[in-house]
């Protein structure tokens, strides 16, 4: 539980950097490559992976392959989306890519579904709808089309990464090299794009890039630790940290953004507070209303 907190004040950390990059003058895509750098260079010295005995992560090579394209690439298409279908949506099927990695806790990860679960999984869903609900959702340009398959990108990006992260926890020690690699991959994928576009580099950048890395790092390892501590309950896990994402988000933008919360925005804080009650303490609920 205490790895799932710190993951999410961690997450919620990364996207304030990003929400302040613009007034910052850095460009997201040349921090997002800095961040890579940083990351492998954090890993190697706190993680420390086992380099030299390449085997032991190799039989998972299809994992930090996939990861290694997939975290720069859906970097690519939320950037996309936001243009193209406004940042509320492309919020919204982010954080509802959640119904993914539920389904393959209960599919692949042979994970029992309580009646405290469920009940705390309804109420989840019910508490983003209304965190995420908005009058209105920006400036919005492209077809429907187009903005239909990118919101789907999103989507589909994000669970299936949410999924590859406990599937990467499942690799033991091996994890450390399994992540190193991803890194790596990933951050050649994001600076051969900019060099192919022969981007001018910014100081400013490079410096919100280092302090992204930091914080992306440690957002990654302690989630993937939360999976490890636990990898008997992966739904506890992928839910809690959208729900707590996501609130946590909400009252960030509120207090240091002066972003406005409406009255169903504030109903869904309460519906996920209870989600969160239902999903983690079901029988101490159970007790205190007699059931």
């Amino acid at each position: 539980m205490v790895y799932l907190l710190i993951s999410i004040v961690f997450s919620v950390s990364v996207s304030i950097l990003l929400k302040m990059a613009r007034k910052k003058k850095i460009d997201i895509a040349q921090a997002v490559a800095v961040n890579y750098v940083v990351a492998v260079i954090l890993t190697l010295l706190v993680l420390k992976p086992d380099v030299g005995n390449i085997g032991a992560f190799l039989p998972t090579w299809w994992l930090f392959a996939a990861l290694g394209v997939l975290l720069p690439s859906v970097f690519v298409i939320m950037g996309k989306s936001v243009e193209a279908a406004g940042i509320v949506k492309s919020d919204a099927a982010q954080r509802l890519s959640l119904f993914l990695p539920i389904v393959a806790a209960l599919t692949l990860f042979g994970e029992k579904l309580s009646e405290g679960k469920l009940i705390g999984l309804c109420l989840a869903f019910a508490a983003l709808f209304c965190l995420l609900w908005k009058h209105g959702g920006g400036k919005k340009s492209g077809s429907a089309w187009r903005q239909a398959v990118l919101l789907l990108g999103v989507w589909a990006g994000y669970g299936i990464i949410d999924i590859l992260f406990k599937q990467l926890a499942k690799s033991g020690t091996a994890f450390a090299g399994n992540l190193l690699v991803a890194f790596v991959l990933a951050g050649v994928l994001m600076f051969a794009c900019l060099f192919a576009k022969s981007v001018k580099w910014r100081a400013e950048s490079v410096v919100g890039g280092i302090l992204l890395g930091g914080l992306n790092f440690m957002n990654i390892v302690t989630y993937i630790t939360a999976h490890q501590m636990m990898k008997d309950n992966p739904t506890l896990v992928f839910a809690g940290m959208n729900i707590g994402v996501i609130v946590l988000g909400t009252l960030s933008g509120a207090l240091f953004f002066k972003e406005k919360i409406n009255t169903i925005n504030t109903a869904g804080i309460v519906l996920a507070l209870c989600s969160i009650a239902c999903l983690f303490y079901w029988a101490e609920v159970k007790a205190l209303f007699g059931i």
